[in-house]
């Protein structure tokens, strides 16, 4: 007989903000259980930066905070804690908070080969439940591509493409307007070229 397989520890909300507050590492937090994150590339540190900078100009003085990385974001009380790379928060309560957000309108991710099919499927799923999140950003590190999910008047979940220098995304009710060229500077990732995804293959 095989040895059994062993359980994945299984930990409380409080167990798990005791665990963030003494760890050099951040983790994830999903119905018990614990995730630690891995380090990023000099390219997804440049994008994320790029798109908190684009994002911080655009709202001032609109009692918005955009928030980088290192804040939680509570999902669902209890059961679900992620780190977003970029947070924008127009919610009073929020703007009063010192560790945890709980009200975005925007998350971007920069997504990373070890969590690309995470940030597209359960987190994407459960960022859904939250009632204030109206934009959602994919942006990816290999090539010029930012996946745009907007939250329609009707509560339908619409789906842009941007994949060359001129596309943007733009938000007019935030006097936001963000080009992939602001997105990508310096991050020495090239733009998509017709033929990119059969190479990939």
């Amino acid at each position: 007989m095989g040895q059994p397989e062993l359980q994945p520890r299984r930990y409380t909300a409080e167990e798990y903000f005791a665990l963030e507050a003494k760890s050099d590492l951040r983790h994830e937090f999903f119905g018990g259980e614990v995730f630690a994150m891995a380090g990023e590339s000099i390219a997804h540190n440049t994008i994320s930066l790029n798109v908190a900078m684009v994002c911080r100009q655009a709202l001032r003085g609109q009692q918005c905070r955009v928030q980088i990385e290192g804040i939680q974001l509570a999902v669902e009380a209890n059961r679900h804690y992620t780190y977003p790379d970029i947070v924008v928060s127009c919610n009073p309560q929020d703007q009063q908070e010192s560790r945890r957000l709980h009200h975005p309108i925007i998350i971007v991710e920069v997504l990373s080969p070890s969590t690309e099919a995470y940030d597209r499927g359960l987190k994407f799923n459960q960022y859904k439940k939250l009632p204030s999140l109206r934009h959602y950003l994919l942006v990816s590190q290999k090539t010029w591509l930012v996946e745009w999910y907007q939250l329609s008047e009707h509560g339908v979940w619409g789906h842009t493409a941007l994949a060359e220098a001129e596309d943007a995304v733009v938000i007019p009710e935030l006097n936001l307007t963000m080009t992939l060229v602001q997105i990508y500077e310096e991050a020495s990732v090239a733009p998509m070229k017709a033929g990119f995804a059969a190479e990939e293959e």
